[in-house]
């Protein structure tokens, strides 16, 4: 009898403190015409009064959505927790039922608390001597997850879900609350948001896709039920693990069997619903840009990410634009164009594929408002397995003797973008523009005719014994492909066959240092420690001879861009990967919009765009192209275009940038690992690539005519030239100069009338830009010259000669 006795007091003493803590407590909230009285009511109402007033209510995490441009085409998915936010009459009415039936059977009919339920478990627990009743309602559930999301300190988390009698007491207050603000079915639809499933699903949308890969909507009793009982331990009842199975299916049996006592459905239902076998998915939902709907999206993906990470708008620190994105909820709609994305690869892959060292990379950019619309490369964007990695031993000499492998197949590295080690490629002579932009903004007209002698003694000051010295001096000396020179040249035609020995003199009078901040304002961000140290210094800028032959490393989207800043005519845009973010609740925002200024000249642009259209076998009314470097273009694609091509010392790189008035694409053939590669590009597959891509980008689009440059820009100030015909070439030089042109005489004789020795006559004859190079044409006295006409025959180059067969690049 005394032990009995003794338990019966045992008991008495708990009741008291729990009376004391919580019990008490929720008799007087939830039954206020209880009467109570003494220590316990006093002590309870004054702990009960100490709890803030208010339950301060965040919203969950939630994933966003990234789209390419037309806004359906998932790219990607990312996420801190896998949730995405459902309204009830999306959740079918069993899953509804289910969960009550598994975590709450009087949920609509008490008011927050079960006051019958928290005594039957006190009774319960104290008579077993352990916990093994609960008896926290589906709101108090819900308060629980909501002060976790709401807490700002990891310790707040911990206090939320913690089982400790002041945790009810507070769930209990907070629970009377929603239920006096909320009705029965915001509490529900809550709850179902929130509540984790396990396997990375919170809420039951995410749930839903990872077991079942269906809508909520569409959720059976079986497939409900089982889903409903794992709220309680998702870790335990895990349907996918070989332990869980057994559990959740004993778990969702007896979920069924609660929705028959609470009415849900019937004895036969359930019957039916516990022999369906047990089939469930583990399909978690793909997380960032390593796991986007194709995996050469993750190159434009991870270029999205790192603009965002960028952007002040959402947040101060990284950490914060992080959460930001990855808990935000928003609808990004991105400006990858799925046609061109696809057309890009597709090129990139008929002449190389992801194993190969070298690397393709094609980058397009709508002129005009800067939005990217591909960035495709022959890698996959994917972490190499350190466990079974799959990419080979670096190229790049130093680095395999040590056997650290490269960055083929698999990569994460933003190779066309730039960033951490990326600092970008050598693009040869595509540099060439940034030489004819600063000169066109200065004055010099297309018309400025320079004599391309090879090799050219420049102002420039190198090292004696660099090989790029002239012989026994410190000049920079470059020269044309094959030592040669080609005479007289104006810009249209040095472009077009790319001659290196018109474009150093013509950066002589622009200034080195202005065609740096060309390049600048076009884009070029010198990333490369080494050429920022010199871009960012005007006296070292000033003596960048070798500037104007392409030196200094760019990524193909800044070329791009560059370029297509002149096809805008002059119109800078910042490369933006996103046209319209929208927020939860439905609000755009601004920082989707294009940033744009006009950095370039008008009238400049378009004459640059001019001499532009000549290397890619274009020309308007304006050009006066003399041979192209890339002249199939112009046939693949059939629509106005202009570009250039580029090649390095030794071929170690090969580039082409050719764009519309809708689209600009830069590609480049490299080695990324290995700058100074042995290999030797030709142009064929990085040309071959490039012209495709904008030629079945652009298929279905309406052409698109460039603007002529007009005015003095195109010929400058044009003055005559003195008729010298039949003079001796000391008096035709003197005439010549004497009217203030440069004068050159041109050393291989052309037939004339007039006597061997003599004068023919000059190139250009009649008129030429003032200050120009005139080129005196001597007679060889053949008399096949008609008189009055001493200049070119048809189909001859300047000085009467063929024209200059086009060089490499």
């Amino acid at each position: 009898m005394r032990k009995r006795d003794h338990n019966i007091f045992a008991n008495a003493a708990s009741l008291l403190i729990c009376g004391l803590l919580a019990g008490v407590v929720v008799a007087a909230a939830a039954f206020p015409a209880v009467a109570m009285s003494g220590l316990a009511a006093k002590a309870g109402a004054e702990t009960f009064d100490r709890l803030p007033s208010e339950l301060t209510v965040k919203r969950s995490p939630q994933m966003t959505y990234v789209y390419a441009s037309d806004g359906k085409t998932l790219i990607a998915t990312m996420y801190d927790e896998n949730r995405r936010d459902v309204p009830l009459k999306d959740v079918s009415p069993i899953m509804q039922e289910a969960i009550i039936a598994a975590e709450d059977h009087t949920f609509r009919t008490h008011n927050g608390v079960d006051a019958k339920g928290i005594a039957r478990a006190f009774v319960a627990n104290n008579s077993a001597g352990s916990t093994t009743q609960g008896a926290s309602t589906l709101t108090m559930q819900l308060v629980r997850m909501l002060i976790a999301y709401s807490a700002t300190h990891p310790q707040d988390v911990v206090a939320a879900t913690e089982d400790t009698n002041a945790r009810k007491l507070r769930e209990m207050k907070y629970a009377l609350q929603l239920d006096k603000e909320m009705t029965k079915d915001e509490i529900l639809e809550r709850y179902l948001n929130i509540a984790p499933f396990g396997r990375g699903a919170y809420g039951i949308f995410a749930a839903s896709q990872v077991y079942f890969g269906k809508h909520p909507r569409d959720l059976k009793i079986e497939e409900a039920a089982l889903l409903a009982g794992m709220v309680k331990a998702p870790s335990a009842f895990d349907p996918t693990t070989p332990a869980g199975k057994p559990q959740a299916l004993d778990r969702r049996n007896y979920v069924i069997d609660n929705m028959v006592e609470t009415q849900a459905i019937t004895p036969e239902q359930a019957t039916a619903a516990k022999a369906v076998q047990l089939k469930v998915k583990d399909k978690r939902t793909p997380n960032g840009c390593v796991a986007t709907s194709k995996n050469h999206w993750g190159f434009f993906c991870d270029f999205f990410y790192r603009w965002w990470m960028e952007q002040e708008t959402f947040g101060a620190t990284s950490y914060d634009r992080e959460r930001r994105l990855k808990s935000g909820g928003y609808r990004i709609v991105t400006t990858m164009d799925v046609k061109t994305q696809q057309v890009a690869k597709a090129n990139i892959d008929k002449h190389l594929k992801s194993n190969n060292k070298n690397a393709l990379m094609l980058a397009g950019i709508e002129p005009g408002s800067g939005r990217v619309r591909a960035l495709a490369v022959n890698r996959v964007f994917k972490l190499d397995d350190p466990a079974n990695p799959q990419n080979k031993i670096s190229s790049n000499p130093a680095k395999a003797k040590k056997k650290i492998r490269g960055t083929y197949p698999n990569t994460t590295n933003p190779l066309l973008t730039g960033g951490g080690d990326i600092n970008g490629y050598q693009f040869g002579s595509t540099f060439k523009m940034f030489t004819m932009v600063a000169a066109l903004e200065r004055g010099y007209p297309l018309e400025t005719t320079i004599n391309t002698v090879s090799p050219y003694p420049s102002k420039y000051i190198v090292d004696s014994n660099s090989p790029a010295a002239c012989k026994g001096t410190n000049k920079y000396c470059p020269e044309n492909a094959g030592r040669k020179g080609y005479g007289p040249m104006n810009m249209w035609s040095a472009f077009g066959q790319s001659i290196n020995t018109y474009f150093v003199p013509l950066e002589e009078r622009a200034g080195a240092a202005n065609v740096v901040d060309t390049a600048k304002k076009l884009g070029i961000q010198f990333r490369a420690s080494t050429d920022a140290a010199i871009a960012n210094n005007r006296a070292a800028a000033d003596q960048w001879g070798a500037f104007t032959l392409g030196v200094s490393s760019a990524t193909p989207l800044e070329m791009a861009n560059a370029y297509a800043t002149l096809a805008a005519d002059g119109k800078y845009c910042e490369p933006i990967p996103v046209q319209e973010i929208v927020d939860q609740d439905g609000n755009k925002l601004d920082i989707a919009n294009p940033r744009c200024e006009q950095r370039i000249k008008t009238e400049a642009a378009r004459a640059a765009v001019d001499a532009a259209r000549c290397p890619v076998g274009d020309r308007s009314t304006t050009s006066k192209c003399a041979g192209a470097t890339a002249r199939q273009a112009k046939t693949e694609i059939g629509k106005p275009i202009m570009g250039k091509s580029g090649t390095t010392d030794s071929a170690k790189t090969a580039s082409l940038i050719v764009g519309t008035k809708q689209l600009m694409v830069a590609g480049i053939i490299a080695d990324p690992d290995w700058a100074q590669t042995s290999t030797s590009f030709t142009h064929d597959e990085v040309n071959d690539a490039v012209w495709s891509t904008v030629r079945d980008a652009m298929k279905g689009k309406p052409a698109q005519q460039f603007t002529a440059p007009n005015g003095k820009i195109v010929e400058g100030d044009q003055r005559s030239i003195p008729d010298v015909r039949c003079k001796t070439i000391d008096d035709a030089r003197g005439r010549l100069r004497g009217a203030g042109f440069e004068v050159f005489v041109n050393p291989t004789p052309v037939d004339s009338n007039c006597p061997a020795g003599t004068a023919a006559g000059t190139s250009p004859d009649g008129r030429t830009i003032k200050g120009g190079i005139v080129s005196i044409e001597v007679s060889n006295g053949k008399g096949v010259q008609q008189p009055g006409n001493p200049g070119n025959p048809p189909g001859r180059g300047p000085g009467g000669r063929p024209g200059p067969p086009p060089p490499r690049d």
